[in-house]
Parts: structure tokens; C-alpha cells; sequence
């Protein structure tokens, strides 16, 4: 074994994370961390960053203890973890990011520029993404930005290689070629700890998997005996039922309409409508335009052209405020960037998108509030020590149900969902996908934005597909299938 954490158990505010969790990685090969968000994965692999210290237990790196104290020390142990949470430096360029606190120098003296953009060109082409390096990250979309995290753990050269969710935000090609990587750091003797909720990822690339629940250890076991079911059972500890819930509510009147929509270089002559009691699924590649037509819709974005209708009369959304008091919910792609406020509490995240919901005469009603915000808790199944608790202490699933919550207490009637299942585990995805199937049988509308195309299929009644920031066509019945979808996704 190159690694084993014995014993290993951290709380946070008296709330048990892990509890006497057990795991260990053989040399050179790739070892799969399940569970639901919750079930201490990211806070074990943290440990072992140095990120975190353990409360109790003991890690034996190479047959021989250690204490990791700091993310440093754990990089000369040779561990190098790809976090979930991008953290990159918006205004400093790609390369300036993958060398950042161990920078390149002239005798000691200059900044050597020129050899850190030769290295990191040299890392995105063997990931075959033709970025440039001296690009600001703030230029580059979510997932451009995963594959530059990415670039800069492998740039260390670790002999043990965290991937927490690595394919999140990234399209099947470029997932293939992560894969394709992964198998060759494997053939070279590389460790990795592969964390994903992509069930059908594990089987072409893990050999073990250790899945943990609530903070304790379920088992480790050879991945080759257990089905995606099975993995699925004992990760939430009851039987799953189909996955995607029987839509079957009644299409009322149209509640949106878009025509000729247009904001250069995103995206072009867009025509598409929503009606009640509708899901509406939006499919393309990174890059395609989806995310830029949504924040523009939303009044986040500017348009150059286009009209947009609104139960029938035409409307101008100039800003997200407008959007909000007509109706309009956003749940965006990057919860923690733009869709919660992380240094506030559950509480005033859930009431920050209309205030005057619970408000009276510009004052807030704190009994109001505290009820509302209760019975929204309840409801979606948040689970938090209190609505006091700091929203940066849940879990992804949890904080993913504020996002979407705050939209109910803004008595929300189209929901617009960006990636709404990004980084959230198997149960907490049920869940999700129950909720939309809700609001859609309540008479509201929903417009699901995701990569992942069996969500779509799963859940839509139609489909719009975009290409380089143009629809190329609307998908739904039989039509609507895999091969249709990533055939005008491609542009054939």
C-alpha cells in the first residue's frame, strides 16, 4: 500500500463529518470514493491534503506515518488534490495560475515568462484543449476552467493524484480524453483517488471503490462485482427507485417567448417559447451559447436584438431585478460564484433573491421569515444543523436545494436551472428531479441547461439544441434520443 488512513475522524461545530473512516491506495492504481454529498468524501480527501486536520486517526504514507499540518507539506509528500470548487485567480492569466507560488526564475532574479507558457501549452496539448496560456481566467468558460485545474495539479508532478468530480462541467470528448490521461498516469505508476457521482464513469477506469455514508465507512471492495444500482443502494442505504419521476401533467398556455434574441459573439437569432406545465431542456457543447442566452434572458446580459414576450405581451428585461418581479428564477451553473452568497447564513441566502417577500415597509418580518424559511427547509429535505448554519458548511446537494429554494419564496413561475445537478450525488438528484417534475405539474414552467444528455431525455418534454451560439433544431418524442442530440450538437 502507498497510502492508509486509519481510524480518521473530524468534526466541524460539533456536527460528526467522518467517524472512524478507514481507506487505503495500492501503487498505480485508480481507487473510486462514493457517497452521497455529505458522506465525508471531499473532508477525507481534504485531510490528506492538509487542508484539514483529523480529529482522530493516523495516515501512513509509504509504510511510515505522517502529519500533514498544510497544503504544502502535503505537495512535497508528493499528493496533489484537484479540488471541486475551482480555485484559480480571475485576472491572472492561464499560465500565471498553474505556477502560482512556485514561479519560474531567471538565475534566481527575473521572472522566466516565456518558460512557464512553453510548460503550460505543453500540458493543455497533451489534454488536446487549445487554450491559450496567456489568457485571463476570467475570459474562459466553467469548464475551460476545470480543465486548467486539472493542468495545474498534474504539473506537479504527484505521486498521488486527487480527483474530486474532475468531469463535472466537462462534455464527453473532453472527458473521454481525461480518461485517457488518467490511464496513462496509471501505466506510470500514478495513484489516483477518483471522486465522482458519474456512476457509469467508474467502471472503464476504477479498480476499488470505498463508498462512505453519513460519515462512516460502508466497504471497500473490487469495483468489477458491484452494479451501478448496487453502488447507488449502499450509498444512500435504501432502495432507489427510477431515477426520473413520470411527467405526465397537463401543457397549458405559453408563458414565454423568444424571437430573434442576439448578443455577438454568444449567440444569434435564437427563437424558442416555454409554455406552463413544460420542461424544456437546452443541449449543446461547451461553448455553444446556452449559459450567455439564459443570463441574457435573465437581465443579467445585454441584448443587441431580439424581443421577448411575456404571457403574451412584450417585455424588456434590463436587469435581473426586472426578471425577478415578473416571475423569473435563475439557478445558475456556478452555485458558489453566483448563485449563493457564501460568507451569509442558509437563511438570508434562501430570502436574498426578493426581500419583499417577508418584508414589510422596507423591515424585515423575522417571525415571517423564520417561517417561511422553515417550512422551504422541510419541504425540499435541506439538512443543516439550523437555519442560522453558515451556508458554506453544507453539502453541495444541500446547498444546491438553497439555490432553488430561495426561487420558491420568490413564488417563482419559470424556473431557468443551469447545470442543476453539477457535483450532486445519486439520492440528492432524485430528489432535484422530483422538484422539477413538481413545479411543471403545479402549472410553472421549467427550463433545464445541461450536459449531461440522459438528464435531458430523462426529464424533457422538448429539447432546443445549440451549435456555436445558433439553435439548430428542437428534439422531442422519438426524435429526441443520444444520437440526434450530439449530432446537431456537432453541427452535422
Amino acid at each position: 500500500m502507498i497510502l492508509e488512513m486509519k481510524g480518521i475522524s473530524k468534526a466541524f461545530y460539533g456536527v460528526k463529518a467522518l467517524q472512524d473512516v478507514a481507506f487505503d491506495l495500492r501503487k498505480g492504481e485508480v481507487h473510486a470514493l462514493v457517497g452521497e454529498n455529505g458522506a465525508g468524501k471531499s473532508t477525507l480527501m481534504k485531510i490528506l491534503a492538509g487542508i484539514h486536520a483529523p480529529d482522530e486517526g493516523e495516515i501512513v504514507l509509504g509504510g511510515k506515518p505522517v502529519a500533514i499540518g498544510s497544503p504544502h507539506q502535503s505537495q512535497k509528500l508528493g499528493i496533489s488534490i484537484i479540488h471541486q470548487e475551482l480555485n484559480l485567480i480571475p485576472h491572472m492569466s492561464v499560465a500565471e495560475n498553474l505556477f502560482l507560488g512556485r514561479e519560474q526564475t531567471i538565475a534566481g532574479l527575473f521572472s522566466n515568462k516565456k518558460g512557464m507558457v512553453s510548460q503550460t501549452k505543453h500540458l493543455l496539448d497533451q489534454f488536446g484543449l487549445k487554450l491559450n496560456p496567456n489568457e485571463l481566467i476570467a475570459r474562459l468558460s466553467i469548464g475551460e476552467r476545470q480543465i486548467v485545474e486539472i493542468a495545474k495539479a498534474l504539473s506537479m508532478d504527484a505521486e498521488i493524484l486527487i480527483m474530486d468530480e474532475p468531469t463535472a462541467v466537462l462534455e464527453e470528448r473532453e472527458a473521454n480524453q481525461l480518461f485517457e490521461l488518467i490511464r496513462r498516469f496509471k501505466r506510470q505508476g500514478v495513484s489516483i483517488v477518483y471522486i465522482s457521482h458519474r456512476l457509469h464513469e467508474l467502471k472503464g477506469i476504477c479498480d476499488r471503490i470505498t463508498i462512505l455514508r453519513d460519515g462512516r465507512h460502508v466497504t471497500t471492495t473490487e469495483l468489477d462485482g458491484l452494479s451501478e444500482r448496487e453502488i447507488a443502494n449502499l450509498m444512500v442505504g435504501r432502495e432507489l427507485k427510477e431515477m426520473y419521476p413520470v411527467h405526465s401533467g397537463e401543457i397549458g398556455e405559453e408563458l414565454l417567448k423568444v424571437e430573434g434574441l442576439t448578443r455577438s459573439p454568444h449567440f444569434e437569432d435564437v427563437d424558442f417559447h416555454v409554455r406552463r406545465g413544460e420542461i424544456v431542456g437546452f443541449a449543446g457543447l461547451i461553448g455553444a451559447g446556452r449559459t450567455e442566452l439564459m443570463r441574457t434572458l435573465f437581465g443579467d446580459w445585454k441584448a443587441e436584438r431580439g424581443s421577448v414576450y411575456w404571457k403574451g405581451e412584450t417585455v424588456r428585461i434590463r436587469n435581473p431585478e426586472e426578471a425577478v418581479k415578473l416571475g423569473l428564477g435563475f439557478a445558475t451553473e456556478d452555485r458558489k460564484g453566483t448563485g449563493l452568497v457564501m460568507e451569509m447564513n442558509l437563511t438570508r441566502n434562501m430570502t436574498l433573491a426578493n426581500p419583499a417577500k417577508i418584508s414589510r415597509w422596507n423591515l424585515i418580518r423575522s417571525r415571517h421569515e423564520s417561517r417561511v424559511v422553515m417550512e422551504k427547509i422541510q419541504e425540499m429535505n435541506i439538512k443543516a444543523s439550523s437555519p442560522a448554519a453558515p451556508i458554506k458548511n453544507l453539502s453541495g446537494g444541500n446547498q444546491q436545494k438553497v439555490v432553488i429554494a430561495k426561487w420558491l419564496v420568490s413564488e417563482t413561475e419559470l424556473f431557468i436551472m443551469d447545470e442543476p445537478t453539477r457535483g450532486i450525488d445519486v439520492g440528492a438528484r432524485s430528489e432535484i428531479y422530483n422538484l422539477i417534475v413538481r413545479f411543471a405539474a403545479e402549472g410553472k414552467a421549467v427550463i433545464v441547461v445541461s450536459s449531461e444528455l440522459p438528464e435531458l431525455l430523462g426529464l424533457c418534454d422538448r429539447i432546443y439544441v445549440m451549435h456555436r451560439g445558433r439553435l439548430k433544431g428542437e428534439l422531442s418524442g422519438e426524435e429526441a434520443n443520444e444520437q440526434n442530440i450530439m449530432a446537431m450538437a456537432t453541427g452535422l
